[in-house]
């Protein structure tokens, strides 16, 4: 258990090294996202709104220390937009973008697929959209990790609802995998897991022995813990319970996982209700998640969750949560060394303790950390904060 910092203390350290205003999308903005790219650089995309319900997905690069002008990907009336299941941008390993979002295809709440496009020259042409998976039922789709290959393509982890469809047998929500070729097109679609958490954030990492996959799992029983999966020899592996956190839940808390890893070592930060405690937690592994360590508390006392996870070349893993401060919440970063000690924090930025605040993304470029989020108020929208992080 982590000790809470006296008051004096703890205003005094969570400012952590300087921090910068480093990109700002228009007023309205929303649902951001971050990738670092394979030559150094950063990829964000976000959604803006146009007239009456239409939306314009738009995308940046970051390179050389300056950000490009936006481009529009796509713009949609019948884009799922979602505060917690957003729209994701990577650049592969021979330069092209890949951009997923999620369009609706019925009058049902929640029927959407997954929709894919490609651009080879920097967003100025975008290729036909593809829908990612091969079902096309009327249910939900989404919650999709993504990640470059190193050959070029991706690969992409998704949740999907076309088990639910058959309501006589109370289908459960299932996670797939796929990969996406060069020109975008999807390939070798398995069901991973036939029975996870509806609506929570998956998260994909590539170690050096392979994929690992981390998710919310749901037992029979509603338990709803973190689990990992691996790919190896070009299949994926039975489940392993990052933690045995027990937290029996009986609805979706709407709050992934995420990963980071480099060679054999893995970081997964996490959220858990369990015993009716909310907490942060972070747990490693040395051996690229065939098993993991006990987990550390994270958080500060009240934690709204929403985590992402960045590892650093020293071993030191990077935090991004939401904390809830009074009436509001804030979103903070936490250095924690590969000892399990505090090396740094950081308080990035005021967000209401309600959906709006959406969800924080990090990415690493260039040895500082790069936060995406969404900052309140009318003339609010997507925000990317540099943090300078000091050398160890």
């Amino acid at each position: 258990m982590i000790r809470l910092l006296p008051l004096v203390l703890l205003l005094g350290i969570l400012s952590g090294a300087p921090q910068n205003s480093d990109f700002r999308a228009p007023p309205g903005s929303g649902e951001p996202f971050l990738s670092a790219t394979p030559r150094g650089g950063l990829l964000a995309t976000w959604f803006e709104p146009r007239e009456g319900e239409r939306r314009a997905l738009r995308i940046a690069a970051r390179t050389g220390g300056r950000w490009s002008a936006p481009v529009t990907v796509a713009e949609r009336d019948n884009f799922f937009v979602n505060w917690a299941d957003f729209p994701s941008g990577i650049e592969t390993a021979d330069g092209r973008w890949v951009v997923h979002w999620l369009e609706k295809t019925a009058a049902k709440s929640y029927a959407y697929h997954i929709r894919l496009a490609v651009s080879s020259d920097q967003g100025k042409s975008w290729s036909e959209p593809v829908t990612v998976h091969g079902d096309r039922s009327a249910t939900e789709h989404g919650f999709v990790a993504m990640l470059a290959r190193t050959g070029g393509g991706a690969d992409l982890v998704w949740l999907d609802g076309r088990q639910t469809a058959d309501t006589a047998a109370k289908g459960a929500m299932a996670l797939f995998g796929g990969t996406v070729d060069r020109n975008g097109r999807v390939t070798a679609e398995a069901r991973i897991d036939g029975r996870v958490c509806d609506c929570c954030q998956t998260a994909l990492a590539r170690t050096s022995d392979g994929l690992i996959a981390l998710y919310r799992d749901r037992s029979e029983q509603e338990v709803r813990d973190i689990s990992a999966v691996r790919q190896v020899n070009g299949r994926w592996s039975e489940p392993v319970k990052v933690a045995s956190d027990g937290w029996v839940y009986r609805a979706c808390p709407v709050n992934g996982p995420a990963v980071a890893a480099a060679g054999r070592q893995v970081a997964v930060a996490w959220f858990t209700g369990a015993d009716g405690t909310p907490r942060v937690k972070l747990a490693r592994s040395q051996d690229a998640g065939a098993s993991f360590s006990g987990p550390i508390q994270i958080d500060d006392g009240n934690p709204l969750g929403r985590t992402d996870v960045e590892l650093l070349p020293d071993g030191s893993a990077l935090v991004t949560w939401l904390e809830i401060v009074g009436d509001q919440a804030e979103w903070r970063v936490k250095r924690v060394g590969a000892d399990g000690r505090m090396v740094e924090r950081w308080a990035v930025g005021s967000a209401p303790r309600t959906r709006q605040a959406g969800f924080a993304r990090t990415a690493l470029a260039g040895g500082d950390l790069f936060v995406a989020w969404t900052a309140s108020g009318s003339e609010g929208g997507v925000r990317i904060t540099r943090l300078a992080v000091t050398e160890p």
